[in-house]
């Protein structure tokens, strides 16, 4: 393709209108009174980080490993003593090397949602791999689960021009890979309106950015664990005093060390302590949100 200073408006328009927010879904109160709504997430890539660039590193396919091992234990013993309920977005692939871990998720009442395959980049996919992936990762989840996904987060937030429609033609509820508000809003694609609930994300609510190292290249921790507390406390609150959603994104193999595990307590004792917060899965808060504009989701095929 030319250059994209020598791009007709038709081009660019396009691109930009091809998926885009809709109407705002902040509904006018929360279920029984809560101030806002807590959506904590986290995408339990494991091995599959270093299996989706070939899997020729042993050490990067242990550190995967301790994210089950380790991270996801000590996760669940802080939602435990929380009550909280929370999505966890899996690659198939993940699923696979460890049903028993989502088995036991499901059980436990959180979610399991659809986060790729073998955690690929969907812009280097065509059309017909992508919707395969896609297919086969709600296959293996509902089978290991028990319960087919209404949700998808994109693995590495990456999408491709075909994603938004693959999802569509599945029935997803809600997307949770976008970054076009705070709140939640209906997706809309080339201008219409979608009936799909994007819930937001955004990398300064993600605990990879402030940990991720990578030897062999520029990437170093470069944040201390109680200024990443301080961030996602400041979030917090801000999405506390305009009743709006705190969505936050975590990984197994990232927080779920001895040094970094209190960012997710002293954030949970923060949010309980308001006494007035709903913490949900991001399926629930899609669904409320749907209902409370009016829509009808059709739901997964």
């Amino acid at each position: 393709m030319n250059d994209p200073h020598t791009w007709d408006e038709a081009i660019w328009r396009g691109k930009v209108e091809a998926v885009r927010a809709g109407r705002n879904l902040l509904p006018a109160k929360w279920p029984n009174g809560a101030r806002c709504a807590v959506a904590l997430s986290f995408d339990s890539d494991h091995e599959t980080n270093e299996l989706r660039d070939g899997g020729n590193s042993t050490a990067r396919l242990s550190w995967g490993e301790y994210g089950t091992r380790r991270g996801v234990p000590r996760i669940r013993r802080v939602l435990d003593r929380f009550g909280a309920k929370a999505s966890f977005f899996v690659p198939a692939v993940s699923a696979l090397l460890h049903p028993e871990e989502q088995r036991s998720l499901a059980d436990d009442g959180h979610e399991i949602g659809l986060h790729g395959w073998i955690h690929e980049l969907n812009t280097g996919l065509d059309e017909a791999t992508e919707r395969d992936l896609m297919l086969r990762a709600a296959d293996t989840l509902e089978k290991i689960a028990g319960t087919r996904p209404v949700g998808m987060r994109t693995p590495s937030w990456d999408y491709s021009p075909n994603t938004l429609s693959l999802a569509r033609e599945m029935g997803l509820i809600y997307d949770s890979s976008l970054f076009s508000d705070d709140d939640p809003y209906e997706i809309l694609q080339n201008g219409e309106p979608t009936g799909m609930v994007e819930l937001p994300v955004e990398w300064i609510r993600d605990d990879a950015v402030y940990f991720m190292m990578n030897r062999f290249g520029a990437q170093r921790p470069y944040t201390a664990p109680a200024d990443v507390l301080d961030i996602f406390t400041r979030e917090f609150e801000g999405a506390y005093a305009e009743n709006g959603l705190f969505l936050l994104t975590m990984h197994p193999h990232v927080t779920g060390y001895r040094s970094r595990i209190f960012i997710l307590e002293e954030l949970l004792e923060r949010i309980t302590d308001k006494g007035d917060c709903w913490i949900a899965t991001h399926a629930e808060i899609a669904q409320y949100c749907a209902e409370q504009a009016g829509m009808t989701p059709k739901g997964p095929k």
